[in-house]
């Protein structure tokens, strides 16, 4: 059984008593979970706890005002994507368009009717619903892209391998690309590769860096023989091998898991942050590397990890 979604979070942020009470009765009383703070610097602490899917704002406060409160609500990455109703008895339409301007979606004029207030509500939360839906599904849609790109460079990658053929009654080699000839050569000749495979070591190579990986087919071939591939021991990718783009140390941390086509709710949980953390770090870091989108920045990465590894 599919469990029921949460209910919707509500912060109402006004300094007189008696409004806050008839919202807050009738929003509750619409099955809300509802916040209330009574000024402007409250509601910028509870949003460093809290995440309300709608805020209610009044204007006219004592100390920071409406607008005021709204522009610094927008700059936080808890508060930047939140719809925010301006509530006030200014009705002309100059206050409006400042109340837009500050970054609210909404203008109530007092005295409110409740009723209006949860048909506004419901309309711009469904709008929020339909917005997070479409990053959801841009986000996924990006994971996906990037692992194709890794699949078509593992595709790329597998068409150059290092492949030998030997014979096992005399240990001669049949055959070997050109990548087998080459790393052979590099690395003792065929002397020190059949010495390896004589006495069945997993290794091949000398020098730090420049080791291989033999892998050996696991039956012999009808005639005899032997199908040996030497596969480059790569060292695991880091963030620290990003670190030549010049961004800072979470937000080389969050591009590598980018670049592993990590979506952001995937990063929040391995880095233990906020979902909206991780996209404000993100959009910072965009316009450092040059870039506009998520895809982009990734491939970026992989291009430098690529080199690294």
């Amino acid at each position: 059984m599919t469990a029921p979604s949460p209910s919707p979070t509500l912060l109402i942020v006004d300094d007189t008593p008696d409004n806050i009470a008839v919202l807050f009765d009738f929003l509750a009383e619409q099955g809300f979970n509802v916040l209330v703070c009574e000024s402007g610097k409250a509601a910028l602490d509870t949003l460093g706890v809290e995440e309300p899917d709608l805020i209610l704002l009044d204007v006219m406060m004592p100390g920071m005002d409406g607008w005021e409160t709204c522009r610094r609500i927008k700059q936080l990455p808890a508060g930047r994507e939140v719809p925010v109703f301006f509530m006030t008895a200014l009705g002309e339409p100059y206050d409006k368009v400042r109340g837009l301007e500050a970054g609210a979606v909404d203008y109530l004029t007092k005295p409110v009717y409740p009723e209006e207030v949860l048909a506004r509500i419901q309309t711009h939360l469904e709008i929020r619903r339909l917005q997070k839906q479409q990053q959801e599904q841009n986000d996924l849609l990006d994971a996906a892209l990037q692992r194709s790109i890794f699949a078509e460079r593992a595709l790329a990658e597998s068409l150059g391998r290092a492949i030998l053929l030997v014979r096992l009654a005399d240990h001669e080699i049949l055959f070997m690309t050109d990548q087998a000839k080459t790393i052979v050569s590099d690395h003792g000749g065929v002397p020190a590769l059949l010495s390896c495979l004589a006495e069945n070591a997993d290794t091949f190579g000398r020098g730090e860096g420049c080791r291989y990986t033999l892998k050996c087919s696991d039956e012999n071939t009808a005639d005899g023989t032997l199908l040996v591939t030497l596969e480059v021991q790569r060292a695991e990718p880091t963030p620290e091998d990003l670190r030549s783009l010049g961004l800072t140390p979470r937000e080389t941390e969050i591009l590598f898991w980018v670049a592993q086509g990590k979506t952001s709710p995937d990063i929040a949980i391995i880095l233990g942050m906020q979902v909206c953390t991780v996209k404000k770090h993100v959009e910072n870091f965009l316009p450092k590397l040059g870039v506009e989108t998520r895809l982009a920045a990734a491939i970026r990465a992989n291009e430098i990890l690529t080199e690294r590894t």
